[in-house]
């Protein structure tokens, strides 16, 4: 049967080339090719169909979960994929599994912080899986305090080891990825004692299980933490607890880049800067922000498809219904939420390539940028898994009450993305970072010493601090300078009344304590500029194919005047625009979501998401939902039988009772 396209005169709207499009979002065209054929592998392969994920209980999930991953590892070998190749493979699998901290924490934290003869030992095992690893950070008692764990790390000069012990209930490892039932290492953080002197918090390679029948080693306690949110979703992950009684390791498993503890028990510094570990963090929230853009556009992938689909009201005499996408309303909340991935893609290119910068000056023992750099990552981890995570639950209240349904796709998503908000540092702790680091900026501005990279625009602070928009008109806040200008003032307004504020306080951490709230908006105000800057110098490189730099125009001035609009406390109380102003870009806001209505349905084309990634029925691509979701009910296992089971045990006693009664 010829299936129909139902979203076809949405797609016919278009007015620009959705192919080049595809280019642009998926960064180039060898990973837009790359990414097809991935795709499809796993989408045609029955192994990895995953609908029934939300249905099944604990066990099964995971153990599907493991069958999953073998096959997985399995169609890497037989089909030699690179590496590049293998890691689409697992993201189009798309299922949270102990290969993403193998992956994504235990052999970065190796390459990161083992020496070379570290590397050559556990990396060529780690590559082939013959050891499956970890990463042991988190505690029951402590997880943003990395400083506070308490697990430790005694060296015995005797035997030329560790002991790695867990002296407290709440210094248990608690939540690792992968800790639960699978790995068979970790990389475990302790802190390091030797002679009786607590150096801080190092981190060892440690054996967990035997290889030989996966049996917890002597002296290891190591279970699962139990269910998590929502159904399916990250219950596929074995997040883990692990406890320590005297478990003694060589003392070559220290990871020793930085810092060695000699065969004499001395504790020695390498020529090797600290801040390299930095780089590693830098590494896995660039990761994080990347992934933020992936969730956002799926979740509004689906919720505008769906909008197309859906019709309610507007009719005359039964004629047809309007599109939901139609009215303000949910263009108002939909089509920010676009350009926020846009916005969020954009921004993730960029912190690639500032990574990459980073790695080649920290090579050239340069620091210079490092502050800076970490400020950004920490603070864009912040902003984009905050606004992804409240991003997808309005997705899921877009599509109505069918987006309740876990066959929407909706409920899974969110249950699976929302530990993004505090895992790899909680999202208002890494803000109050960034405070800090802006406090410093403007403290040091009349040393001499020249704010670097996103903070670049403080050089300009007498300016920034008494200019007034010079918005007349509503297209004036079509000019990236406009909207630049605005975005500068009123962070740096916002920073310099902070830093004002503190400097009232005799101690400067009270101060801290006391004004973090507003330090937490003048953070967030920094890293909203970062994400306006870096969408707006994306425009400014060359562009190709019909259409798409426009469109990409106003998707960037759309999530500018959002925000513009979500904070205008902000920019009105700081003084940088009047309310006429405000209203001029507001104004000039409604009339771009005129301009997006008719591309709305293409530009989620160009995710290029397929059908089996997406996992919903209210985003098929040829919109054919209430079919669909009809014929999906009846899969549900409670279908499986006409009369339910416990209907003979409580319903009918019940029925029969209330007949007896009725004839007294």
């Amino acid at each position: 049967m010829e299936s129909v396209d139902h979203l076809a005169d949405e797609r016919g709207k278009a007015s620009f080339d959705v192919d080049e499009m595809k280019v642009v979002w998926a960064g180039s065209r060898h990973v837009l090719e790359l990414s097809e054929r991935i795709a499809r592998l796993v989408a045609s392969d029955p192994a990895f169909q995953k609908d029934n994920r939300t249905t099944l209980g604990r066990k099964e999930l995971f153990k599907n979960t493991l069958r999953k991953a073998a096959h997985a590892w399995k169609r890497i070998i037989e089909l030699r994929l690179t590496e590049e190749e293998a890691s689409k493979l697992r993201f189009y699998v798309d299922e949270p599994a102990f290969t993403d901290l193998h992956w994504g924490m235990f052999v970065p934290a190796i390459k990161g912080q083992g020496t070379e003869e570290q590397q050559q030992k556990w990396l060529p095992l780690a590559y082939k899986m013959q050891i499956i690893g970890c990463y042991a950070q988190t505690e029951l008692g402590h997880g943003s305090n990395v400083q506070g764990l308490e697990t430790t790390a005694t060296f015995d000069p005797q035997t030329d080891e560790f002991i790695i012990n867990s002296p407290t209930l709440t210094s248990s490892k608690w939540w690792p990825g992968g800790l639960g039932k699978v790995s068979t290492h970790a990389v475990v953080y302790a802190r390091l004692i030797t002679d009786g002197q607590d150096h801080g918090v190092h981190g060892f390679i440690v054996q967990l299980r035997s290889l030989d029948d996966h049996l917890p080693l002597e002296g290891i306690t190591i279970g699962d933490i139990g269910t998590k949110f929502g159904n399916g979703a990250y219950n596929t992950m074995d997040n883990g607890v692990l406890r320590f009684d005297n478990v003694r390791i060589p003392r070559n498993q220290m990871l020793m880049r930085v810092s060695q503890v000699t065969r004499e028990g001395k504790y020695v510094h390498s020529n090797v800067p600290r801040q390299l570990v930095y780089g590693t963090m830098v590494y896995v929230r660039q990761t994080i922000v990347a992934d933020a853009s992936c969730a956002l556009s799926r979740a509004v992938c689906i919720a505008t498809r769906y909008s197309a689909v859906r019709r309610q009201f507007g009719s005359q005499k039964g004629g047809v219904e309007t599109q939901v996408i139609d009215y303000k309303t949910q263009q108002n909340r939909l089509f920010p939420l676009l350009a926020s991935a846009y916005a969020f893609r954009f921004v993730g290119e960029w912190l690639k390539w500032l990574y990459t910068d980073v790695t080649e000056r920290l090579q050239a023992n340069d620091f210079s940028t490092l502050p800076e750099a970490h400020a950004c990552t920490a603070g864009l981890k912040s902003l984009t898994t905050s606004a992804t995570a409240d991003g997808i639950e309005e997705c899921r209240k877009l599509c109505g009450g069918h987006g309740y349904l876990c066959s929407s796709g909706l409920p899974e998503l969110f249950a699976v993305y929302v530990p993004a908000c505090t895992y790899e540092g909680d999202n208002v702790v890494l803000l109050l970072q960034v405070a800090r680091f802006l406090m410093k900026t403007v403290s040091q501005l009349g040393s001499g010493k020249k704010p670097v990279g996103t903070t670049a625009y403080f050089l300009q602070v007498e300016h920034l601090m008494q200019c007034s928009s010079s918005a007349r008109k509503a297209e004036d806040w079509l000019k990236p300078s406009v909207i630049l200008e605005a975005f500068e003032a009123r962070a740096v307004r916002m920073s310099v009344a902070c830093a004002q504020r503190l400097g009232k306080f005799a101690n400067l951490e009270e101060g801290f304590l006391e004004l973090s709230a507003d330090l937490i908006e003048a953070a967030v105000a920094h890293c909203q500029l970062i994400v306006v800057s870096k969408f707006i110098e994306k425009l400014k490189q060359n562009i190709p194919g019909k259409g798409v730099k426009d469109q990409l125009e106003n998707l960037c001035n759309i999530y500018a005047l959002f925000l513009l609009h979500k904070h205008l406390g902000d920019f009105l109380s700081t003084g940088v625009i009047s309310s006429k102003q405000a209203s001029l870009a507001n104004d000039q806001l409604r009339s771009l979501y005129s301009q997006v209505r008719p591309n709305a349905v293409a530009l989620v084309d160009a995710f290029n998401y397929t059908d089996h990634f997406l996992g919903s029925i209210l985003g098929r691509y040829d919109g054919n939902v209430y079919p669909k979701l009809y014929e999906e009910a009846w899969k549900d296992p409670l279908n499986d039988s006409v009369v339910p089971d416990g209907y003979h045990e409580y319903v009918r006693p019940m029925l029969k009772q209330q007949l007896r009664n009725a004839r007294l």
